[in-house]
């Protein structure tokens, strides 16, 4: 999935990805209503809210990205009805060409971690069928619990070909309270890198790695120095746009020629009809507001890595 992925920011020349993260206050009145009457105030009706303004967000940007990022708490919070929605939406996204990035950041103890990689990038065996249960093409993992939480991702995307970012170096501003300790002459996000570079070496496809790194678009200098650490990792850069993260910031994260690094930007874009900026579309045109500002953004980001 990592040389697809490569392909397709050639292809759509954008190395953005949507990150679709609803809340209720994000989606226009109209269609909570519509869900609503048809399911009344309950979980139900909150999930079909969500999947109407999904689609309609996908709709209007598929052939502008190469992929999405689905935030897998914002449909977890509306129960099973939200997270069959988050699955309904995985679908979608491939039925219109992208690749889907899974925010799901699991890592847990190996056989916790198993069942979490078989579930999201892997298959089950139930009976003598082998079914892909959610079937992203990438996850997040968090690697705080070390090797014995990260081992079983690696091993299912050796099988699949699918790929996994690692929190590296996170765009919170409280990611520094562990994060940036320092142990043995270096930082704890430089100890993750440096680990995150051996596993790369070992999944390789054409040009990039099957295991990339999660790193902030909030820190521009830490993200410089572990590129050149983790030089065969993609880099996935949350944090641009409403957490403060700026374009002119993000060259440093890209390799010459503009690949290496993919930024997420979540609410700015799919609520962008509630920003100054977009509000002429006004609610109905929530989705042309969002199309609009993933081309303001691609233009944003060329420009920088330019």
């Amino acid at each position: 999935m990592i040389d697809r992925l490569t392909e397709k920011i050639r292809e759509t020349n954008a190395p953005v990805v949507v990150g679709l993260d609803p809340m209720l206050s994000y989606i226009p009145s109209a269609i909570q209503e519509k869900a609503f009457e048809e399911y009344s105030e309950t979980l139900e009706g909150a999930a079909e809210a969500v999947w109407t303004f999904n689609r309609g967000i996908i709709d209007a940007v598929y052939d502008l990205i190469p992929a999405v990022k689905p935030q897998i708490a914002m449909y977890e919070q509306f129960g099973l009805p939200g997270l069959a929605v988050y699955k309904k939406t995985i679908d979608y996204c491939h039925e219109k060409g992208l690749l889907v990035i899974g925010d799901i950041k699991r890592g847990d103890i190996g056989s916790t971690s198993s069942a979490y990689a078989a579930g999201h990038l892997g298959k089950v065996q139930v009976g003598s069928a082998l079914i892909a249960p959610f079937d992203e093409d990438f996850a997040t993992v968090n690697p705080y619990l070390g090797s014995d939480g990260v081992r079983p991702f690696l091993e299912v995307c050796e099988k699949e070909k699918k790929g996994i970012f690692v929190l590296v170096k996170t765009s919170n501003p409280s990611s520094r309270e562990l994060q940036d300790l320092e142990c043995g002459g270096k930082t704890v996000y430089e100890h993750v890198a440096m680990q995150v570079a051996e596993w790369a070496d070992t999944l390789m496809g054409k040009e990039y790695s099957l295991v990339g790194a999660v790193v902030g678009a909030t820190y521009p200098e830490m993200g410089r120095a572990l590129r050149s650490m983790m030089p065969r990792s993609f880099i996935l850069v949350p944090g641009y746009g409403a957490q403060g993260g700026k374009a002119a910031d993000l060259a440093g994260f890209f390799h010459p020629g503009g690949l290496g690094a993919i930024v997420n930007s979540s609410r700015g874009i799919i609520a962008a009809w509630k920003q100054e900026k977009y509000a002429s579309f006004g609610e109905d045109g929530y989705a042309a507001a969002a199309r609009a500002a993933v081309l303001d953004m691609i233009a944003d980001i060329r420009s920088a890595v330019r």
